[in-house]
């Protein structure tokens, strides 16, 4: 293949993540280390009561923006720094709660609440999402052929509904009197509030993210299956291995750079966990470093947005990824290098 045509097949892919990805990634990068506000001016408001004889009046001071020329609202720009994210990361404040043993105290500071549950929420649904969609391929590829379509069909389910309708939908069902948390009570009988504390919003949340993602681990892993060597299952058969020997020796080992390939999509999308914020209304206890991104981001009420401590925060994310990514990539490049 000559270099015209490489150019041609590859160039509309380049130009599209040029323009979408590495442009706004640098744009972000950028307006973390510089701070824009209004410009305001202090002028004096009259203010005067109903009536004639008995009116009154009273002057006051008050901050207005000023509008420029064109009829939009001057701003400044300013370079800060790294000042963006001290405010975002409030090293004093958090430094000052864990010298005190303040663990509480600490868990008040936003970032660190959102990135204690973010890393939490991502290791441990990586297992569970893992090991589950490793159950539901070999359910698949051990159902019979009649009625494998099917169960495939039904698998898929909870991957193809929408998230934040997911999200929702589970809400409705433990929120107040929906039907599992009425059921709960009519076991138990005593009220259940699964949405009184942080934990059970949490444990719920990673139930749905599980439940939501494991049927995508589910089809790349029986896409795998699909490969493994007969001859070594069959020799493993009459040399008197059993069903888990198989598994641990012969089939998770083939399928091991399937399963490093659904951790690492698994980690760069459950790092960006937003939809469950949302959807479980969770920002009263739980919340996470995306919904946090976005939660700067809300103008207050004067129609300001924090773009800088949003771009900050942004660039504080896409690190996490890049920390959480190193081991599995570290392990692709060896099995790539161990291949040749």
């Amino acid at each position: 293949m000559n270099f015209r045509t490489f150019a041609a097949f590859v160039g509309p892919s380049v130009f599209m993540m040029l323009l979408f990805i590495a442009f706004p990634l640098i744009s972000v990068f950028v307006q973390s280390f510089y701070v824009t506000q209004t410009v305001y001016e202090v002028v004096e408001v009259e203010t005067c009561t109903p009536g004639f004889l008995t009116q009154t009046c009273t002057t006051e001071k008050t901050s207005v923006p000023v509008v420029g020329e064109d009829g939009h609202v001057l701003t400044t720009t300013e370079f800060v720094g790294l000042q963006s994210y001290a405010n975002v990361l409030e090293l004093g404040r958090a430094w000052d709660a864990l010298k005190s043993g303040s663990w509480s105290a600490f868990q008040t500071i936003d970032f660190w609440k959102a990135l204690r549950f973010t890393l939490t929420f991502t290791l441990i649904t990586l297992p569970l999402n893992i090991g589950l969609g490793l159950g539901i391929a070999l359910m698949i590829n051990n159902a019979a052929k009649a009625v494998r379509g099917p169960v495939i069909f039904i698998s898929l389910l909870p991957f193809i509904i929408t998230p934040v309708i997911g999200a929702l939908s589970i809400n409705w069902l433990f929120r107040g009197d929906g039907i599992l948390t009425a059921a709960m009570e009519w076991y138990s009988g005593r009220d259940i509030a699964m949405f009184a504390q942080a934990w059970t919003i949490e444990l719920l949340m990673m139930l749905y993210r599980v439940w939501h993602v494991a049927p995508f681990a589910a089809i790349v892993l029986y896409a795998g299956l699909q490969t493994v060597n007969s001859d070594s299952l069959e020799s493993a058969v009459i040399d008197g291995a059993s069903r888990w020997q198989r598994l641990r020796y012969i089939v998770i080992p083939h399928l091991m750079p399937l399963i490093i390939f659904v951790s690492m999509i698994h980690l760069m999308d459950a790092y960006r966990v937003f939809e469950e914020v949302v959807g479980f209304s969770s920002q009263g206890h739980v919340i996470s470093l995306q919904w946090l991104t976005y939660d700067f981001l809300v103008p207050d009420q004067a129609g300001n947005r924090s773009i800088s401590r949003a771009s900050a925060s942004a660039m504080l994310t896409m690190i996490g990824i890049t920390l959480l990514l190193i081991a599995p990539l570290r392990r692709t490049w060896r099995d790539h290098k161990g291949g040749h």
